[in-house]
């Protein structure tokens, strides 16, 4: 029987380590974000839970506005800002969710978007940012030219800079998944999460390690990118000198207010290879009937992973939250990852 401590209890231990965000930052998210964002559904399924043993609930943001749990964080971030730093409008660098999702919570506040956008980013995601009114300049793949172009278009505009993991309120709009899931399956004692730059697991394991201190976080990261995994084991920020995954949206480091967050809280890195991912995908269209990109269904490969279900440590995990964090997958590059994995 897991031990729940009251809730004010759980909120001073997990404030008083000072990382960037807290479970009131959190609660103030929700209340701030509720009338913009998906409640999104938990999905579970007998035939994915018989393949390991385990009671799976897939929380499926997925289905959130923009296709992916970014639009929590951006939306709280373009909430908090006044009306003075909003008329600039607000500045990013990314990939691609947090850029679709930034631009979408700016349209909605009816302020503009300036986003920079690597040259390798997946078209489905570009799509995104111009069909939600996000004005794109382009930038090398590097993360030395994202920033160094960010930097010029922040000086030529004025805006504000809304980090893609590196910021309080993004941290805090992202902890609201917690909140959802543990109110619909309070049950769950592990929750799974992708992770790259560290905002999504940082949010996630601060608000559910404040309701329940002895709920298990655990982070799914890819072999060609496990950075995350790298710092652990090291005790420091590792970064790599080059990153290849299909998991596109996992290909940051984490940074100076999530690392905190992820040494303290996250109890291990479960590290899965490329092909592994694309069995997940398969699993999640074929059984779930929902389409989710790489980064997504990383924790379902993860919970399937040798490294995991023969871990002793992890055998008491029986009712496990999988965050699958979005479904903006590229297909034409899904389909040709599906028939390379054919036996």
């Amino acid at each position: 029987m897991l031990h729940w401590c009251s809730r004010m209890e759980a909120d001073s231990q997990i404030s008083s380590k000072k990382y960037a965000a807290d479970i009131s930052s959190i609660k103030e998210a929700q209340k701030r974000i509720s009338s913009y964002v998906h409640k999104t559904l938990v999905l579970s399924s007998e035939t994915l839970n018989s393949f390991c043993g385990r009671m799976l609930y897939f929380k499926c943001e997925c289905f959130q506005k923009g296709g992916a749990f970014k639009f929590r964080g951006a939306c709280n971030a373009i909430f908090s800002l006044d009306d003075t730093q909003a008329g600039k409008g607000v500045v990013t660098h990314s990939s691609g969710n947090h850029a679709a999702a930034l631009a979408l919570a700016a349209k909605i506040r009816g302020i503009p978007a300036y986003v920079v956008v690597p040259k390798n980013a997946p078209k489905c995601k570009v799509e995104n940012v111009k069909r939600y009114g996000g004005q794109i300049i382009w930038s090398e793949a590097s993360m030395q030219s994202r920033e160094e172009i960010t930097t010029k278009v922040l000086q030529e505009t004025g805006g504000v800079m809304i980090h893609p993991y590196n910021d309080r309120q993004i941290i805090s709009g992202q902890g609201t998944i917690s909140l959802e899931l543990l109110e619909q399956v309070p049950q769950i004692d592990t929750i799974i999460v992708p992770v790259s730059g560290g905002g999504l697991i940082s949010g996630v394991a601060i608000a559910a390690k404040s309701i329940n201190p002895s709920i298990r976080i655990l982070a799914a990261e890819p072999k060609g990118a496990n950075d995350a995994a790298q710092s652990k084991a090291a005790g420091e920020i590792v970064k790599l000198p080059e990153t290849k995954t299909i998991a596109d949206g996992l290909r940051a480091f984490l940074g100076e207010l999530t690392w905190p967050v992820v040494r303290d809280l996250v109890d291990d890195i479960i590290v899965v290879e490329d092909n592994e991912i694309i069995e997940a995908m398969r699993h999640c269209y074929e059984i779930l009937k929902v389409a989710v990109e790489p980064s997504g269904a990383i924790g379902l490969a993860a919970v399937l992973s040798d490294s995991f279900r023969n871990n002793p440590a992890w055998k008491d995990c029986k009712h496990i939250g999988i965050i699958v964090s979005g479904g903006n997958v590229d297909l034409g590059l899904l389909w040709d990852s599906l028939n390379k994995a054919e036996p």
